[in-house]
């Protein structure tokens, strides 16, 4: 017979053996193959350079009653009063907007917002393991950055639920089903519905999470470093957000993706034992 303490031991080692098993196992592969850091930082760059300037244009035709981009942005963030005025330093009245925006340089804009939605494809594609769609799939390029562009327009000028006991509930609920929808859209129906669901619901826990850090870390940050930097420092600060959002997207998908092969494996494992 074996001793409580040695069985203790016993125990441990075979926890600790099987944690070392499953980080060294192929589990991790896709979270090695991702690439996760460098996506990101391409994320943030192609959200500052395509879909920022495009945004800006839309939240300038008249959204909210004459909310600008610097409004959607900090209602996005959640910074404080203060950081709120220095990230308006940096961007355009929407009255500018409207009087300096032609047709061919909206044209221009949203072609140029296609890229973005490539790039998130190609994210989405990495986590599953899957080779890049079909050019006849662009189309879904466009059909995805015009719900996108709805999604943030129907939080930025109906608010309705904000504020309210239920609009964490109602945001998560938004967010799940639009990061389920763009999986399913930008992979071209690779992926079954069922196996994209978890990575949804991560990713938008994920952008939750990360507005309470925002409010914690980044507000007084825009702030203080607007002090130190000039506009600069507040354009550094929301870089730098950007950065975690798109830590936040792919790094959802791929937890939603290891998620969904370790409820496969536990399933399999019970329909043996039965």
């Amino acid at each position: 017979m074996v001793s409580r303490p040695a069985g203790r031991w016993l125990r441990a080692g075979r926890t600790r053996s099987a944690i070392r098993r499953f980080r060294a196992g192929h589990r991790w592969a896709p979270a090695r193959d991702l690439g996760l850091w460098q996506r990101s930082l391409g994320f943030a760059a192609l959200s500052f350079l395509t879909l920022v300037p495009l945004l800006i244009v839309v939240s300038a035709a008249g959204a909210g009653g004459g909310k600008g981009f610097a409004q959607w942005l900090g209602d996005g963030i959640g910074v404080s009063d203060v950081a709120r005025a220095e990230i308006e330093r940096l961007f355009a009245l929407p009255g500018q907007v409207r009087r300096t925006t032609t047709a061919f340089g909206l044209a221009l804009l949203t072609v140029f917002g296609l890229t973005f939605g490539t790039a998130v494809q190609s994210g989405y594609e990495k986590v599953w393991d899957l080779p890049p769609a079909h050019w006849r799939a662009r189309w879904r390029h466009v059909l995805w950055l015009a719900v996108l562009i709805g999604v943030l327009y129907l939080f930025a000028v109906f608010p309705f639920w904000q504020d309210t006991p239920v609009s964490d509930a109602v945001t998560l609920l938004i967010g799940t089903l639009f990061f389920w929808w763009s999986q399913r859209l930008l992979l071209d129906g690779r992926v079954p519905w069922a196996a994209l669901l978890p990575g949804a619901a991560c990713t938008t826990l994920g952008l939750l999470g990360l507005r309470v850090f925002s409010q914690l870390v980044f507000s007084p940050l825009i702030a203080s470093s607007a002090v130190t930097y000039g506009p600069f420092g507040a354009f550094l600060v929301i870089q730098t957000w950007l950065v975690a959002v798109g830590v936040v997207v792919f790094g959802g998908a791929l937890t939603g993706r290891l998620v969904d092969e370790e409820l496969a494996r536990l399933t399999r494992a019970g329909r043996r034992r039965r």
